[in-house]
């Protein structure tokens, strides 16, 4: 197996709230890709006292173990299980149920010697390279489908949309959000290689339209994830002032990508 892993903070001046994992288990028969995003929360309260980096790295390491250690649960069980070890962590000391506590997107894949589980939840995206060479985005589309009109603010979204129904659902602390997920399996023999990557990096296709899912996917098999990331951040200096490709908060954000051959 080969893996290619990049993850690089938009801001030097700040934690990159991103986590990235591969894990091989001690058989040799398979392996898993996980990738979280952090949601930067907007100024003011969270009811946390906790960073938002503090809880992807729990988060993330909670669902590496898992993955590797227990084949015996799918993985929508694996990540509830690791959002309630998470949320217990801080339960003592934080307010839970704060629609800001700390929270973060979700791509997770795992393979053995027959299959290749995927989970992906919000709007972090996982691609699937079959054997012929074609590209399947695995992506939680809920967020994107939602009017620009019921995003006008945090306030609004935080109050309407945040996993709830008729929105959008991310890891925070509720565990029950795992039955939520985008998730499925395929045959491990259909499947050559994954990429599993966050908004940040996926802003080559879906922000600035530089090509499809199937050419950010040869990009990075070609190229490596460094060169996506890199050409990210010139396509978001470029337009730093002009902000022709609407929905970006940020100039930059952090961008992380995994590439592994099965």
């Amino acid at each position: 197996m080969r893996t290619d892993l990049v993850s690089e903070p938009g801001d030097v001046n700040r934690p990159n709230e991103d986590f990235a994992g591969v894990g091989l288990p001690a058989s040799g028969q398979g392996g898993c890709v996980i990738v979280l995003d952090g949601v930067t929360p907007p100024r003011g309260e969270t009811g946390c006292l906790h960073s938002v980096p503090w809880f992807t790295a729990r988060l993330g390491g909670a669902l590496t173990e898992l993955t590797v250690s227990r084949g015996d649960l799918t993985l929508p069980e694996i990540l509830s299980r690791a959002i309630g070890r998470t949320a217990e962590a801080h339960a003592r000391t934080c307010e839970l149920s704060h629609p800001r506590t700390p929270q973060a997107t979700v791509a997770l894949a795992r393979w053995s010697a027959g299959t290749v589980e995927y989970l992906v939840l919000s709007d972090s995206a996982l691609l699937l390279q079959g054997t012929d060479g074609t590209v399947t985005p695995v992506l939680d589309d809920r967020l994107a489908r939602l009017p620009r009109s019921a995003l006008a603010t945090d306030a609004l979204v935080d109050a309407t949309l945040r996993n709830k129904e008729g929105g959008f659902f991310t890891a925070a602390a509720d565990p029950s959000v795992a039955a939520r997920a985008v998730a499925g399996t395929v045959p491990r023999d259909e499947v050559r290689a994954l990429a599993a990557l966050t908004d940040g990096a996926t802003r080559w296709t879906e922000k600035f339209q530089e090509g499809d899912w199937q050419a950010l996917f040869e990009l990075v098999a070609k190229e490596g994830a460094r060169s996506l990331v890199d050409r990210v951040r010139e396509l978001e200096t470029a337009d730093r002032e002009e902000r022709a490709f609407l929905g970006r908060s940020k100039t930059h954000d952090d961008a992380t990508a995994v590439y592994a051959e099965l």
